[in-house]
């Protein structure tokens, strides 16, 4: 499957959750090594978001608020085949860090191209950005900027 979209910045929160050594452990094993703390967002649309939607329900999360078409046609979608890696949350001092599902991936734009993985978390009020974690700095290793484009190919 491969997904493009834009380059575009997120919240500034993901760093809180992607530096815990539970998850660095888990990426760890999905990436073989941990990941930059933090998450590079790629927004997409049209077909594109489909297929993101597709990805987010075989994650088993739900995607509420999108236009019945877009729903439907990514329901039609058969994504039984792509590898899934789940993300085991945790309970620190009181704080639920919650799960997440990784997908396998490279991104590339028209100069390189680098292993990632797709990190789906559980809870999100992303709808329509990807979350692409690796273990290098992204922005800077790809010389991305915001409204860069780029492509996600997920590994079967």
């Amino acid at each position: 499957m491969r997904i493009e979209g834009c380059v575009s910045s997120g919240l500034g929160r993901a760093h809180v959750f992607m530096a815990q050594a539970h998850y660095q452990e888990q990426f760890k094993a999905i990436l073989g090594t941990t990941a930059w703390p933090g998450t590079l967002n790629v927004t997409v649309s049209a077909q594109e978001l489909i297929q993101y939607v597709a990805l987010r329900t075989l994650a088993g999360v739900d995607t509420p608020g999108l236009d019945a078409k877009v729903l439907e046609s990514a329901a039609e979608m058969d994504l039984q085949h792509f590898t899934s890696h789940r993300i085991r949350g945790f309970l620190r001092d009181g704080v639920s860090f919650g799960g997440a599902t990784a997908f396998p991936a490279t991104i590339s734009t028209a100069d390189e191209k680098v292993d990632c993985a797709v990190l789906i978390p559980d809870l999100t009020r992303h709808t329509d950005v990807v979350e692409v974690i690796s273990g290098m700095f992204l922005r800077e290793g790809l010389n991305l900027s915001d409204g860069d484009h780029a492509i996600i190919e997920i590994i079967l």
